[in-house]
């Protein structure tokens, strides 16, 4: 099986992509959230995707603009991957497959919202290429820091790759991915220093441990 792969997320620095691309990061996401403290404006977005080696993938993450905004964007900058937090995600437009629907999960109903979707999706013949899933905070949309419910998500199985988000760091991806054992972990905040600022010793080790208990689980 391949092992789990892993996005350090919000890179907003150049030596941030190198630091990811050093200590062997599968992808580095991209934060096109005005709101956010990572957000890189579009227009800037050159040179750190100029970091980026030719394999390794970038992901450009929005949040609550319309998908079909959302991909030309995506696409006249030059970053395949997107990442997308929105609530029209049955609108019909279509996607392409490298696209990750973000969902926050706090409950079964929740799970049960996802498996409909995906369920919709395989009706339409477009599955997405991953679902990630996050924590529920009430009017936040990712970057909280908060711990996804492991214990809920252990035995789902959506059908597609299943990327784990939300308050991990160094000292709890290992142990997340044991449990849950997802196809991806995410990560933003537990691994900074500050807002949009990575630390090389925290990105080291989160990727270390990471692979680490991939290993174990023999994923």
């Amino acid at each position: 099986m391949p092992s789990v792969r892993v996005k350090i997320c919000g890179i907003t620095r150049v030596e941030d992509a190198e630091i990811a691309t050093k200590y062997g990061a599968d992808a580095v996401g991209i934060n096109f959230v005005p709101s956010s403290p990572r957000y890189v404006d579009p227009r800037s977005v050159t040179p750190l995707l100029r970091a980026v080696p030719p394999l390794m993938a970038a992901v450009g993450v929005y949040v609550g603009q319309p998908l079909r905004q959302v991909l030309s964007q995506a696409h006249s900058i030059g970053i395949r991957g997107v990442q997308w937090y929105g609530d029209d995600r049955d609108s019909g437009d279509s996607f392409p497959s490298s696209l990750i629907f973000a969902f926050r999960i706090r409950d079964t109903q929740h799970l049960e919202d996802i498996d409909q979707f995906l369920h919709n999706c395989r009706d339409k013949g477009m599955l997405p290429g991953a679902i990630l899933v996050d924590a529920f905070v009430e009017g936040k949309m990712g970057g909280t820091g908060k711990i996804a419910p492991w214990e809920l998500l252990a035995g789902f199985r959506p059908g597609v790759p299943l990327i784990l988000a939300g308050g991990l760091n160094p000292d709890n991806v290992g142990d997340a991915i044991r449990l849950v054992k997802p196809a991806g972990v995410d990560v933003a905040s537990g691994v900074e220093s500050s807002p949009g600022k990575k630390d090389p010793i925290k990105v080291r080790d989160f990727i270390a441990n990471a692979r680490a208990a991939s290993a174990e689980i023999g994923c």
